[in-house]
Order: C-alpha cells, then structure tokens, then sequence
C-alpha cells in the first residue's frame, strides 16, 4: 500500500472481533477507522492501545446500527463500511453501504443474510463481499485452492473448529466469539452438495471422526460455514460439505438442550444460559482442515489442508484464536480490494479470492 492519504474505513460493531479489526487497520498506517458502537465508550477504546493512547488517524462514536439514518450519515465519505455486528444488522448496514457507495465487508455465516446481500450487489458499482472470517470466508479460499484443476471434482469437506485449550465442563466448551452466531449453527438448516445438487441438511447429523496430530475430534453439520461455495460450485462437485469440530460428547449434550430440553424453541432463553453458565476464554484454537477429491491428470487424486492456530499477544494485548483468525480474514480481504488484486465491484465470493496472494498479505499471514 502507499504511503499517502489513508483510506477512510467505517467498522461497524467493536465486540470480540471488531476490537481486534480496529487496531490491526488503524496501526497499518494505511487506513483512517472510524469505529461505531452503541455505546460512544466502548467505540472509543477499540480505537486505543493497550496504554490508552489514541491510535493515528482513528476515532469512536456512539452509533446505532439498526437506524438506515445515522448509518447513512456516518457512512457518508467512507471508502469501507465493515459489519463486525451482529448479523441481523448487515442488511440495513449493506443497504447503508450500497446508498452512500462504499464498499462493504462482513463477517456473516447466516445463510439468508447473505442472500439479501447478494441481491444488493447485482449491478452495484462498489463492492458487496459477504462472509469474510474464517468460516465461511478463508475456509472457502483454501478449498478453491484445493481444488483448482481437479476435473471433475469428486469431493470437498471442510472441517472447522474454535476450541478452548483447557475446557473443564461436561460441554468441553467455552465461549469464544458470538453466542448468537453459535446457536445460529446448531439450530439453523445446512446447505450442502449431493449428487451435484444442492441440498439443506439438519444441523448436528451427519456425526464423524477425526483425527488431527494424535487429538479425536468429533465433527457434525452446523449452518453456514459451506459459505457461497455450495451455489457456486453446485453441478460441479459432485459432494460439498461443512461440519464444525468439537471435543468427543459435546454435541449429544447440545442436542439434549436443543431436543429434549426444547431450548431451540427459545433461542433467548438458550442464549442467556449459555452465557451465564459457559465462561468466555481467549486461551483457545482454531482448527481448520480442508479436503478435495478429484481427478489431475485422470489420476483420483486428494489433497488435503490442515492448520491449527493459538491465542497471541498483538500489540501488547492478549486475543483469541478465533478472534484473531477471524479479524486477520476480513482485514486480509479489505486490503486486497484496496490494493486492487481480487474483483473489484459487485458480489466477490471467498472462493474468487486467490489463495497465494491471501497467505502473503500482511493481515492473511496470520494463517501461515
């Protein structure tokens, strides 16, 4: 990037990931952020160091993201608009995006949110680039790197998980990023390929096991994270899917809460107890693998991803593995539209992305 005039970003949201978005774009010295919350307090700190000093080029101010008018207002001379809110709001805050011309980000895995998205950016001259966490978002970009010239394509599976290092409850689980967006997982429909064809399964079916460096993992459907892939890649593949990674018995206890217990009949309900039984850690991982089948060279060939990432200290704070994988995805992205090297105006899948320019970008290196 240049040196000259920083471009102007508008992050949305300054919870667990958007906190860490601020200060990775704000200390890069190429952006101007602008950071909004509900609370003017709150904004301001995500825009200061571990010492309290203000960051160059940044500010806080209170906003509400619900009201298309003070998001139009704030919006207005930005280059980025950056959704790190929760995913009910994307589409006032994609629709905000879309009437000031900004370019605009999120970090979304709901599956209807990112429809009405991808209707806003039919014919849009800016653009509309849904999902750009780890998954949906990087997960996608290594798949289509996996995958690239295998014809036909046979398979993909992709297998993630956000796992406490020391769990200590029966769920083997704590809480690491939005409780909303973890209940949206395990309650909503799966999209999927089979046979070619695109299919909703249940979320928590579809029970394996896997193992990654000598540690069992249990792996389930969960909504959302196949991301645009599966209507991109539908008639191409002929089997896709995404199932999230826990510890052995967690799901059949979720599924008890869910079931038997009826909390998925109450989504409030299960979220307060969650939240006030499950504690928060950012002494986590991240464990991603990624699987494609197919033919190179009329050779049945498969070739395999896996990573694992821990919580680290940046600039002076500790973050979460999932915070950090998440906040470096969209930051990763964001920098590569400014920099010019991915699809510069309307929808722009994870998929399109290319995978070697993601690993060498600044913020993407945090995946290598």
């Amino acid at each position: 990037m240049s040196a000259h005039e920083p471009i102007p970003v508008l992050v949305l949201g300054t919870g667990k990931i958007g906190r860490l978005v601020c200060q990775l774009l704000a200390t890069s010295g190429d952006y101007a952020v602008t950071a909004v919350d509900l609370q003017a307090g709150q904004a301001e700190a995500a825009v200061r160091d571990a010492a309290g000093r203000l960051y160059p080029n940044a500010r806080g101010v209170a906003g509400d993201f619900t009201d298309p008018a003070t998001l139009v207002r704030l919006g207005q001379g930005q280059r980025y608009m950056v959704s790190c809110a929760p995913y009910r709001c994307n589409l006032i805050i994609a629709e905000a995006a879309r009437v000031v011309g900004a370019h605009y980000l999120d970090l979304t895995e709901d599956v209807n949110t990112t429809k009405g998205v991808m209707k806003l950016a039919e014919d849009a001259a800016t653009a509309f680039i849904p999902q750009c966490g780890l998954a949906p978002g990087f997960i996608s970009i290594v798949a289509a790197h996996l995958a690239e010239g295998m014809e036909p394509l046979e398979q993909v599976h992709l297998r993630v998980g956000a796992l406490p290092l020391h769990p200590r409850n029966r769920l083997k689980y704590n809480l690491t990023w939005s409780t909303d967006g973890l209940i949206n997982e395990y309650c909503n429909p799966c999209e999927a390929v089979v046979d070619g064809h695109l299919i909703m399964v249940p979320a928590l079916e579809g029970m394996e096991t896997i193992t990654l460096d000598g540690e069992t993992y249990e792996a389930f459907n969960t909504s959302g994270g196949l991301g645009t892939l599966a209507d991109s890649w539908m008639g191409r593949v002929q089997r896709a899917d995404y199932k999230t990674l826990r510890y052995p018995g967690h799901r059949d206890l979720i599924a008890f809460l869910l079931e038997d217990l009826r909390f998925k009949e109450d989504r409030e309900a299960l979220k307060a107890l969650l939240e006030r039984t499950i504690p928060h850690t950012t002494e986590d991982q991240v464990l991603v693998y990624v699987s494609a089948v197919g033919y190179l060279g009329g050779v049945l060939t498969e070739r395999t991803y896996a990573h694992k990432m821990r919580f680290r200290e940046i600039g002076g704070r500790v973050w979460g593995a999932i915070q950090v994988s998440t906040a470096s995805g969209i930051c990763a992205v964001l920098d590569l539209h400014a920099g010019g090297h991915i699809q510069q105006t309307g929808l722009v899948r994870q998929e399109t992305i290319p995978y070697a320019a993601f690993i060498a970008n600044r913020f993407g290196m945090a995946y290598a």
